[in-house]
């Protein structure tokens, strides 16, 4: 039987690629951002003429984002179309935690269900009051 070597990852797939720390942090950010839009658009179930008019681009553009390319969409253009269908994004800014030199770049996109958020990775859910 052939032995398998299997490593533990650092939380930061972009990282354990070969990226730079600057360039994961960035590709985590625009992925987490892309991936908010998508969900957005499917969860309105526009066609992609439709999408494109919504942002002031072109169809093409659209069925790129749709396919999760990246390239050639800034992390300020993707929070731009993310507020052009009507989403807020939020940034939040704290200290590292002591003991660690450069701090964490992390993006969560909370669901709202039916009166309910959801926080991806978290089993608890709070209720819309």
């Amino acid at each position: 039987m052939k032995r398998v070597t299997v490593t533990k990852g650092s939380g930061n797939i972009f990282r354990d690629l070969g990226f730079s720390e600057e360039r994961s942090a960035e590709l985590i950010l625009k992925s987490s951002l892309l991936q908010a839009l998508q969900d957005t658009i499917r969860s309105r179930a526009w066609k992609q003429v439709e999408t494109a008019a919504r942002l002031g681009i072109d169809q093409a553009k659209v069925s790129k984002l749709l396919a999760g390319q990246m390239a050639g969409f800034s992390v300020e253009r993707l929070v731009h179309f993310l507020s052009l269908l009507g989403q807020d994004v939020e940034v939040t800014v704290r200290r590292a935690p002591r003991g660690q030199r450069y701090g964490t770049v992390r993006a969560n996109e909370k669901k709202k269900v039916s009166g309910t958020v959801i926080h991806p990775g978290e089993q608890n859910v709070v209720r819309n009051r």
